[in-house]
């Protein structure tokens, strides 16, 4: 097992008992992350990464297929939980990819398809409008500042 697969099972394996510490510490300090809700730089990732744990208490994640050289990794992994806007069950898939500076993520992707997990956390207007930009537009701008909130109780990450 090449480090960076260690690093990225060291990643999942703290998701998966929400140890956002230690999710935090994998990341690089000029890191970025992206997915459909989130664009984050910096301190912004640990602080999603503990709001998420926080809010997704019940999360259950798993992952698998983990694969890294010295400079790119990539992961498949899935988490089942209730959305907390809506009650709404999830099952979200992911795939992610990395790219890697000094023995941390540099970069973190996750793509999933928009449409089904609207269709799921969402409910109704998911499944009616989760391939419109209008609504991924809507879920960003909520998700943002539902971690620009976060963030200013939480100096940590200011």
């Amino acid at each position: 097992m090449t480090p960076n697969e260690t690093l990225i099972q060291t990643f999942y394996e703290a998701f998966k008992v929400k140890d956002f510490k230690t999710m935090g510490d994998c990341y690089h300090p000029e890191a970025t992350f992206k997915d459909e809700a989130f664009d984050l730089k910096g301190k912004e990732i640990p602080a999603m990464w503990r709001m998420l744990c926080g809010v997704g208490a019940s999360t259950i994640v798993e992952y698998s297929d983990v694969k890294a050289d010295d400079n790119t990794g990539q992961a498949h992994w899935e988490a089942w939980y209730t959305f907390s806007q809506s009650g709404n069950k999830v099952h979200n898939i992911i795939e992610a990819s990395f790219i890697f500076k000094d023995g941390k993520i540099l970069t973190h992707r996750d793509k999933f398809s928009f449409y089904r997990w609207s269709s799921q956390s969402l409910g109704m207007i998911g499944k009616l409008l989760g391939w419109t930009p209008f609504l991924k537009k809507q879920v960003r701008e909520r998700a943002m500042g539902n971690l620009r909130k976060f963030i200013a109780k939480h100096p940590e990450y200011q």
